[in-house]
């Protein structure tokens, strides 16, 4: 591994409002390594891979190939040395089709000879997408899916994944593995940005751990543990064994069951049935209930009528038939400012689109929902003293990490954003919490709070319907698991009743019974 493909060397980012992103970082990327990229949220991974990319400058440093330094100016400049980024947030076009947003760039090419290679594209990867439906509609795996496709159809020598299996099922992810193994194998490098160390220690050669923008360690991925490396992220020794940070089958540490199905639920979804955006059906007669004082999860591929349940749920769309019940109340149809009013909350799967204002600042976005309660408004006026108060409790009580208050919130870290999602809802006092997707995204830390908090509001006789596409996530804090396929239930269990074997079952839709 003496020849290089790009180093970096002393790259400091320091953004105009004064933070310091990185901080004289070091790194050399070799051709035919999977290099594994490590750190909390807010770490500066991004930012470090945003300047090898082209997408940002550096306040100070260089980039160095085999032919001496180099400065982009771009992400095309980066594309012509053969360097392209799958970024964790969405850069596509709306209304644009799968293969139109891959179209974008790549020059002259007939839409029958794009279809031809994207098609053979999608078999070698495992990644298949609706290729003529408008990615403003697809779910929001389908759409990751075709921002990694979008960048593969490049052929680069130097592939940056930033969290791509966040909204990957585990047999996608293990296809997607393959495909950068032949890739590796191929002479590409491929940078690889991931919070889950089981992954990292799976997939990586090498990985290198950032915190607070410095080079915290680096090690050949077989020469190092979990627990060495979860050490480097957070700059403390942690008991893996004792929290949930890396989850699996063979060791799932679980609280005390809740008191499940005592009592009258607290909410009930009876026969839904819930059209897509696209027209089909996407939920097709599905039927369940919430008890308090329980986490009711529900499992299976993204894509299979997890998103449009939700929304249904939440008043975000309109079901075509079926009843939902909360607190013993039809509202079915009601809008989510009704429902909030009787007492459900809602973490959504996409924070950016459902949850905040990025423009905004921390204290509005602390009220969002709220604004028009005589707490913070009189006559049509918010009360800013009142707000800001209300958003200085919740920064202290939620931990969130902020410049201040009056900071946009589109400054906050992915984690900082998820827990001030989280803050507001629940202090809306709610009976029924939604969570959808809750810890996507997110790093060891935020990720652990956020399950921690779900697990207090269990013990606080709270009703959480819980929808995660990790699977380990959902076995481990659930008290019962319903299992989804192509919009129906397919299957509900208790986690210690079910098998490795009886839930590959469940999640490929096979109705083998919870016994």
């Amino acid at each position: 591994m003496a020849e290089f493909f790009l180093r970096a060397e002393r790259l400091t980012k320091i953004y105009p409002d004064g933070t310091v992103a990185l901080r004289e970082v070091d790194l050399t990327v070799h051709p035919g390594e999977i290099l594994g990229l490590l750190g909390e949220n807010g770490a500066g991974k991004t930012t470090l891979t945003k300047i090898l990319s082209g997408l940002l400058p550096p306040t100070s440093g260089r980039l160095l190939t085999p032919k001496g330094p180099i400065r982009f100016h771009s992400p095309k400049d980066a594309l012509a040395l053969g360097i392209g980024m799958v970024h964790q947030h969405f850069a596509l076009v709306d209304t644009f089709t799968a293969v139109e947003n891959v179209a974008l760039g790549l020059g002259k090419l007939s839409f029958s000879e794009l279809r031809a290679r994207l098609k053979k594209l999608m078999e070698d990867t495992g990644l298949h997408v609706p290729l003529d439906v408008p990615v403003e509609k697809l779910a929001v795996g389908e759409r990751q899916r075709v921002e990694i496709l979008k960048i593969l159809m490049r052929e680069v020598r130097l592939l940056i994944l930033d969290e791509p299996t966040s909204v990957l099922t585990p047999v996608e992810t293990a296809e997607l593995f393959k495909f950068l193994r032949n890739l590796r194998d191929r002479g590409t490098a491929v940078i690889f940005i991931t919070h889950k160390l089981k992954e990292a220690l799976a997939i990586t050669d090498r990985i290198v751990v950032l915190r607070r923008g410095r080079v915290a360690g680096e090690a050949k991925t077989s020469e190092v543990s979990a627990s060495e490396l979860a050490r480097l992220m957070v700059g403390a020794e942690v008991g893996l064994s004792r929290r949930a940070l890396e989850l699996s089958w063979e060791g799932i540490e679980r609280e005390e069951e809740g008191t499940a199905c005592q009592g009258e639920p607290s909410l009930v979804v009876e026969n839904l049935r819930v059209r897509s955006d696209t027209g089909g059906l996407a939920v097709r007669g599905v039927s369940f209930a919430v008890y308090p004082g329980e986490i009711f999860g529900i499992a299976g591929v993204e894509g299979n009528g997890q998103t449009e349940l939700v929304e249904a749920i939440c008043g975000l769309r309109r079901p075509e038939s079926g009843e939902i019940r909360l607190l013993g109340r039809n509202v079915t149809g009601l809008p989510p400012t009704a429902l909030y009013r009787r007492g459900l909350a809602h973490i959504p799967e996409d924070r950016w689109k459902y949850g905040l204002i990025l423009s905004f600042t921390v204290a509005e976005n602390s009220i969002l929902g709220r604004q028009r309660e005589n707490a913070f408004q009189r006559a049509g006026f918010l009360r800013a003293w009142a707000m800001r108060a209300h958003a200085a409790k919740l920064v202290e009580k939620f931990g969130i990490q902020t410049a201040g208050i009056s900071a946009p919130t589109k400054s906050l870290s992915g984690g900082n954003q998820q827990k001030l999602i989280a803050a507001r809802e629940l202090s809306k006092e709610p009976q029924v919490i939604v969570a959808a997707q809750p810890t996507r995204g997110l790093d060891i830390g935020a990720a652990q709070f956020i399950r921690d908090l779900l697990r207090q509001l269990r013990k606080e006789g709270r009703a959480v319907l819980l929808v995660s596409a990790d699977l380990d996530e959902v076995l481990a804090l659930s008290d019962r698991v319903a299992f989804m396929y192509e919009g129906t239930i397919v299957g509900e269990a208790r986690p210690a009743e079910l098998t490795p074997e009886k839930i590959g079952l469940l999640m490929g839709g096979v109705k083998v019974g919870s016994e």
